[in-house]
């Protein structure tokens, strides 16, 4: 089973096997895409809501990877959806395919190229250049704000 971000309905991304989503999905959605979603649901397509023990799995795995912060709840439940159905997740987004990975999920990217490694991000301060696990409002030295730094 095929489990559908909102880029697989931009891309108009098609399969004969059985797909699902969530509905936050339609939410993200304007134009023809939304076209798409409707006829999708009309022909078939498995409406999934997560249990919140799943979604909560997800937001743990997502914080130890660095993800938590840029990924959107509807983000949090696809990924859900996906562990919960034992499905593919259909999407482009990196931060997504990170979690995924880390939860033994199948991806299928669309329009871009898949991630090539898991990773766990680091935080720096754009002040001082610390480095930390987890991502802060500030700096505990010396205030200044944190990015998302790529592990090398």
């Amino acid at each position: 089973m095929y489990i559908l971000d909102s880029s697989a309905f931009i891309h108009d991304f098609h399969t004969t096997e059985q797909k699902a989503t969530i509905p936050l999905v339609r939410e993200e959605l304007e134009g023809e895409s939304v076209y798409r979603y409707d006829a999708e649901e009309g022909s078939g397509m498995h409406i999934h809501i997560p249990n919140t023990d799943t979604t909560e799995k997800v937001k743990r795995s997502a914080k130890e990877s660095g993800d938590l912060d840029v990924l959107s709840e509807t983000d949090i439940r696809l990924i859900a959806a996906a562990f919960e159905l034992d499905g593919v997740l259909v999407t482009d987004d990196y931060a997504m395919q990170n979690v995924a990975e880390r939860l033994t999920v199948t991806v299928e990217p669309i329009a871009r190229d898949g991630i090539e490694e898991e990773r766990d991000w680091r935080y720096q301060c754009q002040g001082c250049g610390r480095e930390y696990d987890e991502n802060k409002d500030r700096c505990p030295i010396c205030g200044s704000g944190l990015a998302r730094k790529n592990p090398q």
